[in-house]
């Protein structure tokens, strides 16, 4: 939340944002640990498959809360998903499944789930969406190389993809913030 005053948009009265909580769920690469998490990491070689129930069960309740955004007039063309490591991993996922042409997606030192059937599953209607990427360097959790897979995995189906690195590990970095805020207020005609 203290991005949003960072961010500097011109007429930021005119922007909502709405932040939902990963549910707290025993998260195993952490002994079991329960922790908030879209879904359960089993362990830290994030190139294997996630948790994919975890992931669909996220998704629906993500879903649902894009659509009361929308019941509440919000036009989905005026609506940006983002997300931070795991949450940018949910927001690619459900905004490129999404039937509805989003303004775009940001996705913070992250990753795509389910790389592999995304040009099955992807909406049409997302294809060109524009997407913010940024990544740390030096991230030890999420490796620059998932991030950069990623990247070129939506850039080769057709996705408008604005690419940022930092020399940072896994956080978010000043210059990343006044990279993004000139970017969502085009995005939201600001």
């Amino acid at each position: 939340m203290p991005i949003v005053e960072q961010l500097e948009l011109p007429h930021a009265d005119r922007v909502r944002f709405v932040f939902p909580h990963a549910p707290s769920i025993p998260v195993t690469v952490n002994g079991g640990m329960v922790m908030p998490a879209w879904y359960d990491i089993e362990v830290v070689e994030l190139e294997r498959q996630p948790d994919m129930r975890g992931v669909v069960a996220s998704a629906l309740e993500l879903t649902a809360l894009l659509e009361r955004e929308i019941s509440r007039g919000v036009p989905a063309e005026r609506i940006v998903v983002a997300g931070f490591s795991q949450g940018g991993a949910m927001a690619l996922h459900v905004g490129l499944r999404s039937p509805r042409r989003l303004a775009g997606l940001i996705g913070l030192s992250s990753y795509l789930v389910s790389s592999e059937t995304l040009e099955d599953e992807q909406d049409p209607s997302s294809i060109g969406c524009p997407i913010f990427l940024a990544h740390g360097v030096f991230d030890p959790m999420v490796p620059i190389a998932r991030g950069q897979a990623s990247r070129d995995r939506l850039t080769s189906l057709g996705h408008d993809v604005s690419w940022h690195e930092y020399p940072m590990e896994h956080q978010v970095c000043m210059e990343e913030i006044e990279a993004l805020g000139p970017w969502l207020a085009r995005r939201l005609s600001l």
